[in-house]
């Protein structure tokens, strides 16, 4: 296969650096699969034949990153470049890595340890292609395909079952079914990995297209990383609102909102609390009065069990908490506003579109156009700086220490209760106005 590959200059130079000193060299894996699909490669892996020490000895500035494993850094330009020389891996004692490995003189050796077919591939401008294990063709095919047996790469490196499903939703690809057999055969395997690296292939799917999570639970892999994600299955909703089950309502409503990670985990978690909470009226309809608490506290677990950030948890918790709410007077706006600031609140209308196109759309454009108008309110209230927040109100606990009023909890109940009249009245947010009303509270 002729390819135009246009390297970085300092690619190239490391590559005939190498090759001028007597060993091979080619780029490969995952930089190799971008060109050929035409994409632009994130990082640029090279393979070579000579030893780390070798390798150390050609370039002026090397971190020695992975040493035992053949790999070092070359620094050029403030760029870091990873050389990695051929090599083979032992055993592997923890479905994860091996317990060393041995420098080999053969690119097929070292390509034969590689996951995917895709990612097996090498090249440089002498040679051209390398591609033993016919990567170009499945590339061709949008096909996942292992390199060799399917249950020796998963057996050796378990992340590679979620790592095969995190490249079908990356490249659109399907997984052949072997691949498949494999993974739900070895499924148990994935409680050998981190959960942070189980959380990073997770996120990228959820990103790249959260449809591929039906691949998850068609593997019985989707139960290991979100054991909550099980009661909704098949789970009937039993409401007007709702023509689907729970599962394919919750998909739905995670590519209904843009692909930013806190917002689609929010999707994928806001209505677990309804297989806990869910009650049936005398007519027969199911409804989940509370299911967003209960939603938020199964949420919380999960999110800590998976190691994400304070921050993501915060703001996933407080949109899931807050999803159901009903926002329609300018009133409500504003009090959310307080409750949860301007960011948040624009989330929040996002989330709670997702959820409506997630629902029956006999009912879909009034609720539609109610939240369009409701994103017009807050645009109105931000655009005329009306105070729904203690920060902006024209009096403060100096203020009320000058009209008398004792430091401490009286002046913080004071100023809420202002802020809440103010809330409602926005035109009494004037000095005049307010000193005038705390007068009133102060006799009281």
């Amino acid at each position: 296969m002729s390819m135009l590959v246009n390297m970085p200059r300092n690619v190239e130079y490391i590559i005939d650096t190498l090759i001028e000193s007597g060993s091979e060299a080619f780029i490969v894996g995952g930089c190799v699969r971008d060109i050929i699909l035409n994409k632009e490669p994130k990082d640029w892996d090279i393979t070579t034949k000579a030893r780390p020490e070798e390798v150390i000895r050609l370039f002026d500035k090397v971190i020695l990153t992975g040493l035992k494993h053949g790999t070092v850094t070359v620094v050029l330009d403030r760029e870091n470049y990873e050389v990695t020389t051929y090599r083979t891996d032992g055993e592997y004692e923890d479905n994860r890595h091996p317990k060393e490995v041995e420098f080999v003189d053969s690119l097929k050796e070292d390509l034969a340890r590689r996951d995917f077919t895709i990612n097996a591939m090498a090249y440089n401008y002498k040679v051209g292609l390398i591609d033993y294990f016919e990567g170009a063709k499945d590339l061709k095919n949008k096909i996942i395909k292992t390199v060799g047996e399917p249950e020796k790469r998963f057996n050796e490196d378990s992340l590679r079952m979620l790592r095969a499903v995190r490249f079908s939703a990356q490249l659109d690809f399907n997984i052949s079914e072997n691949v498949l057999c494999s993974i739900k055969k070895l499924k148990n395997n994935i409680k050998n990995i981190s959960r942070e690296r189980i959380r990073d292939e997770f996120n990228k799917i959820l990103l790249y297209n959260p449809r591929k999570i039906d691949i998850l639970r068609e593997c019985e892999l989707l139960e290991f990383i979100i054991p909550e994600f099980k009661g909704t299955y098949n789970f009937n909703q039993n409401n007007p609102y709702h023509i689907h089950d729970l599962y394919s309502h919750t998909l739905l409503s995670i590519e209904s909102i843009e692909p930013s990670l806190y917002l689609r985990l929010t999707m994928a978690l806001h209505d677990l609390g309804k297989v806990i909470s869910k009650r049936i009226d005398k007519k027969g309809i199911s409804h989940y009065y509370g299911h967003g608490k209960e939603s938020v506290r199964l949420s919380k677990e999960i999110l800590k069990s998976l190691k994400y950030d304070n921050n993501s948890i915060e703001k996933i918790l407080t949109l899931i908490q807050y999803h159901d709410c009903t926002l329609k007077s300018k009133l409500s706006v504003k009090r959310m506003l307080n409750k949860i600031g301007e960011e948040l609140l624009r989330d929040l209308i996002k989330v709670q579109r997702a959820d409506i196109l997630a629902q029956n759309p006999d009912y879909r454009w009034e609720r539609l156009e109610n939240l369009a108008e409701v994103e017009e309110k807050l645009n109105l209230i931000i655009a005329q700086k009306e105070c729904f927040n203690l920060k902006d109100l024209k009096i403060n606990g100096g203020d009320l220490i000058s009209l008398g009023f004792v430091k401490g909890k009286e002046i913080g109940e004071t100023l809420q209760k202002l802020l809440e009249i103010v809330i409602e009245y926005p035109e009494l947010n004037n000095q005049q106005d307010l000193f005038e009303i705390a007068k009133k509270i102060k006799d009281e």
